[in-house]
């Protein structure tokens, strides 16, 4: 079977580059597979962060793909379509994590041959941070495909809100096994620069508003001197009130902040060194966050937000806040450390988690949702 996978792949990077590349090479296992790239991903002026590219530092190993879609370019778009029809795929594969890509992707879409099955791999339908015309291009984008692939029931709730005869079906993120091996928690604490010995809590991930270090932060400044919080990610924006925040706590210098895009070869000193990973965010659907967290054996505190529930709260992975708010978090870290076999049950959760949230079950039953649709009238 020929199958193209349209979205970004090296020299891009983050974590949607990242599932891509995880995503080709499990199905270029046994399938004939090709990366067609994004040529631009976003203007420069709309990217939040540093660079969107990665460098000789970052360490991610290249992939080879052809960049044809300049998502900014509307006269670009028909040759897209054109070097993907060519290759004359039995599927193509998108990824919809933005509703700024809904006009490029919806075109591409639409202009493949009626044997070619089109399938949406969706982060999010509805963004974390919304602006009033995402139901509109989402929607445009949607009427292109002929299935749709929702990491969570959130994110297909989210979905049916727009086109609610839309094809669909759960597939949950995957975990992530490419960043290396867990190492001895003191080599970790050695690598970062922290004391050994204390309870050490991470926050990871890109920091933007919607993720709510504030709140974990207000939290950790209740927490007594046995805790450590490690702070870990390339922030979008300034990082000017979190660091106002960490100097009102009572003792800043336990918190330990490495503000920038963590390269490859060291997320696993930072899992490594944690006893807990904490997402207080103020809106999600499901997070990559969680697919390092397990591959590491890293619990989770979560607040009660979109599928993070059903991600880490229904699996046993973690503990589910009640609400968003520092009070509420600052217990929740401490009922973690102080209930004797809470964090032992977790552990043992991630592994049996761990054991059927592969690639090869995920691009399985994706390729099984495929093949059903062949049965779906045309809706392109």
């Amino acid at each position: 079977m020929k199958i193209a996978i349209l979205s970004c792949f090296h020299p891009f990077r983050g974590g949607i580059a990242q599932f891509n590349a995880n995503l080709l090479a499990e199905l270029g296992r046994e399938h004939e597979v090709r990366a067609f790239n994004f040529s631009r991903q976003y203007p420069s002026f709309l990217f939040p962060g540093k660079t969107q590219y990665v460098s000789d530092e970052d360490e991610a190993a290249a992939v080879e793909s052809e960049a044809v879609l300049d998502t900014a370019n509307p006269f670009n778009w028909p040759r897209a379509a054109a070097a993907i029809r060519r290759w004359e795929p039995d599927i193509l594969l998108m990824r919809y994590w933005m509703s700024y890509f809904g006009p490029s992707l919806g075109y591409v879409a639409r202009r493949m041959p009626r044997r070619c099955k089109v399938v949406a791999i969706t982060d999010n339908v509805i963004p974390h941070e919304p602006h009033f015309f995402d139901r509109p291009l989402t929607r445009y984008f949607l009427g292109g495909v002929d299935g749709c692939v929702a990491l969570c029931s959130e994110v297909a709730s989210d979905l049916l809100s727009i086109r609610p005869d839309a094809a669909y079906t759960v597939l949950p993120h995957p975990v992530y096994t490419h960043f290396g091996e867990k190492l001895p928690r003191e080599e970790a604490e050695r690598r970062l620069g922290i004391p050994s010995g204390g309870r050490n809590i991470l926050f990871f991930g890109l920091i933007r508003e919607y993720k709510g270090l504030d709140l974990l932060i207000e939290a950790f400044g209740r927490l007594d001197s046995r805790y450590r919080l490690i702070i870990a990610g390339e922030p979008y924006g300034p990082f000017d009130k979190y660091r106002k925040l960490i100097d009102s706590c009572p003792d800043p210098s336990r918190v330990h902040v490495f503000p920038d895009y963590i390269r490859d070869s060291e997320v696993k000193n930072y899992f490594s060194a944690a006893d807990v990973a904490v997402l207080p965010y103020r809106s999600a659907t499901q997070s990559g966050i969680s697919a390092v967290a397990d591959n590491f054996e890293v619990p989770m505190i979560v607040t009660d937000v979109g599928g993070l529930r059903e991600t880490i709260g229904e699996r046993g992975t973690g503990i589910v806040c009640s609400e968003s708010t520092p009070e509420c978090v600052a217990a929740e870290i401490g009922r973690f450390f102080d209930t004797p076999m809470l964090r032992e049950n977790c552990i043992a959760s991630i592994r049996r988690v761990n054991e059927r949230l592969s690639w090869n079950r995920f691009c399985k039953d994706l390729l099984g949702f495929a093949a059903s649709l062949k049965a779906e009238s045309d809706t392109r």
